[in-house]
């Protein structure tokens, strides 16, 4: 992994710091994890959300690129470790998320970060860069469905309970609101009452969609309410998800 420049942290940390505060509250009521571990963390801006939000443990994983100066957690809760190698720590932890990361990592580790990831939670918040996506040094670029696929063969069902929530929320950036998921071990997502009473669990591999921003990037001559428009009909007829939680926490 690269080391990246001071301006390219800045445009993420920025960006990451509006997505977590929204999403956080969100993940907290359906999941009540009480410890968080990162994976790609980068300088940790949404462990720092969820430790504002009352998560009581929390630990950033991430190559020696970062500036742990520059860390938006105590240095004490980071662990430098090569994300090109498997990682095994002792604990265990109630939600492991990582964000935009897996396109970074080559082809071939792509299996074997799947397995670092369930092999620390039994729920994960997840999402990775879709074909053509812009990006620094992005390497393995896929549809959801490929990672669903993965998942599912270490017996982890998919959760598609973030898309419709955060599409149109300016301050979700759009790779959030376009590549976010929730996997959740099988045997185990029934314990999770507020996840259960909500949404199912998707039976068939989830829709690849493109948000209109992305979609305005590589097309012209489209407007974004058009764009909009559409892709909103298509996520409303293709997501079979409960998305009934209190009128409150959709305002």
């Amino acid at each position: 992994m690269q080391n990246y420049t001071e301006k390219f942290y800045k445009f993420i940390d920025n960006n990451a710091l509006l997505g977590a505060k929204e999403v956080v509250p969100f993940v907290i009521e359906l999941m009540q994890p009480k410890s968080v571990i990162d994976i790609g963390c980068g300088l940790a801006t949404w462990l720092a959300v969820f430790k504002q939000h009352g998560v009581e443990e929390i630990l950033g994983v991430d190559g020696d690129f970062v500036d742990i100066n520059k860390l938006n957690i105590p240095p004490e809760y980071f662990l430098q470790h090569n994300l090109l190698n498997p990682l095994k720590v002792e604990q265990n932890f109630d939600l492991a998320v990582s964000l935009e990361v897996a396109e970074h990592l080559p082809i071939e580790k792509a299996e074997s970060f799947v397995d670092t990831l369930v092999n620390l939670s039994p729920a994960i918040l997840f999402s990775a860069a879709v074909p053509y996506q812009p990006g620094t040094r992005h390497l393995n670029c896929q549809w959801p469905n490929y990672w669903a696929k993965i998942f599912s063969e270490k017996g982890y069902v998919l959760f598609d309970c973030f898309r419709m929530k955060f599409w149109q929320n300016p301050n979700v950036p759009w790779w959030y609101a376009q590549n976010m998921f929730l996997f959740v071990k099988e045997s185990c997502w029934q314990n999770y009452p507020i996840l259960k009473q909500n949404f199912n669990p998707l039976n068939e591999p989830p829709l690849p969609i493109i948000h209109p921003e992305f979609y305005l990037k590589l097309q012209q001559g489209t407007s974004i309410n058009q764009a909009l428009s559409l892709l909103m009909k298509v996520i409303s007829r293709a997501i079979n998800n409960k998305y009934s939680l209190n009128k409150s926490h959709h305002n």
